[in-house]
């Protein structure tokens, strides 16, 4: 299971990335493993606001359906739509390619409260 050390983690599973000013969301490689092939997924639209620990779309897979959080809040500024016609990029690069939505965020300091790679890894292994 690959944890990169450079993004921020959630308890939901879900990864934060900075790139520049924003944030670029994603699932782990753990959820996208957990939830097995990934057929079909929901993502907001570019100026919707998201809300740190809210919903703001739907993975489907083979196993279950699962919603996706918002690992900080703002507003979304880029959704990945290539995923739409090909769900499967999640499970094959969780971290790259199927990176979900970009976040212009509402206090930038969000994402330091999130999960490092190490602390990620100690409650991924807790899960399991």
């Amino acid at each position: 299971m690959e944890i990169p050390e450079d993004l921020r983690y959630t308890r939901e599973h879900e990864w934060a990335r900075r790139k520049g000013s924003a944030i670029v969301v994603g699932i782990t490689d753990f959820a996208q493993q957990q939830l097995g092939d990934v057929v079909y997924v929901e993502l907001p639209d570019v100026g919707d606001p998201v809300k740190k620990g809210e919903s703001f779309g739907v993975v489907e897979s083979t196993k279950a359906v699962s919603e996706l959080f918002a690992p900080i809040s703002g507003k979304v500024i880029e959704v990945n739509d290539p995923l739409s016609d090909a769900p499967e990029t999640i499970n094959e690069d969780p971290y790259e390619e199927g990176w979900m939505i970009t976040i212009e965020p509402s206090d930038p300091k969000d994402l330091e409260a999130l999960m490092d790679a190490a602390a990620y890894k100690a409650f991924v292994e807790e899960q399991e």
